[in-house]
């Protein structure tokens, strides 16, 4: 069932509908889906209200990957990565912020893509009680504020993020302009990997000016 987005909430996406994505139109492959997420749309869902954000920003992370998770090979903290594609892989990072990634192979394969960033749509009060901060702009400009902005810990791993639920990522139809592409921000492994995708242009990146252009 599309959810009807309140047009007063949403100046950028006026009267949109969001369609949960269906697993079988999304591609089985990391690099393909971080750039696919690209202008997809993650929504939060509450008792009275919906907490919604555009994905601007997102980083794959690969089976052969020294920067990934799941290099060394599958455990109990791992296990989401290697779920079939469109599952949540939730860890905590240096003890402080939670990080949502997607699993994005075939299962049995550890693989994800880590959203790093997400333009606030709807339910920004929400995101800003939840942040203690009133800037729209910092809401959920980086992994662990996109986390802390929604209320997502490790309670969501291993979700489907493809089916009903508190957590889910859908489309409104935006069509996508110009995706740019850096290395990737905070990894010592692999750290020049060009594997960093973005919607150019967009003022929610959390990469440095230098990255983002």
């Amino acid at each position: 069932m599309p959810i009807a987005l309140n047009s007063g909430d949403l100046p950028t996406v006026a009267a949109a509908q969001v369609k949960r994505l269906k697993r079988g139109a999304v591609p089985q492959n990391t690099v393909a889906l971080a750039r696919y997420l690209l202008g997809k749309v993650l929504v939060r869902e509450w008792r009275a209200a919906l907490t919604i954000g555009r994905i601007v920003e997102t980083e794959a992370y690969l089976e052969d990957d020294p920067a990934c998770h799941a290099y060394r090979g599958a455990t109990p903290r791992n296990r989401s990565l290697y779920l079939t594609v469109g599952h949540a892989y939730v860890y905590l990072c240096y003890g402080t912020s939670y990080l949502l990634n997607v699993s994005s192979e075939a299962a049995g394969t550890g693989a994800g893509v880590l959203l790093r960033a997400l333009e606030p749509l709807q339910g920004i009060d929400h995101m800003r009680r939840a942040r203690k901060i009133t800037s729209v702009l910092d809401l959920a400009r980086g992994p662990g504020r996109l986390t802390a902005a929604l209320r997502v810990d490790r309670r969501f791993d291993g979700i489907d993020l493809f089916a009903p639920g508190p957590l889910w990522i859908g489309s409104d139809g935006l069509a996508v302009g110009t995706i740019g592409q850096s290395e990737r921000i905070g990894v010592s492994q692999a750290a020049d990997a060009p594997l960093r995708y973005f919607l150019a242009g967009s003022r929610y990146l959390s990469g440095t000016r230098a990255l983002n252009e």
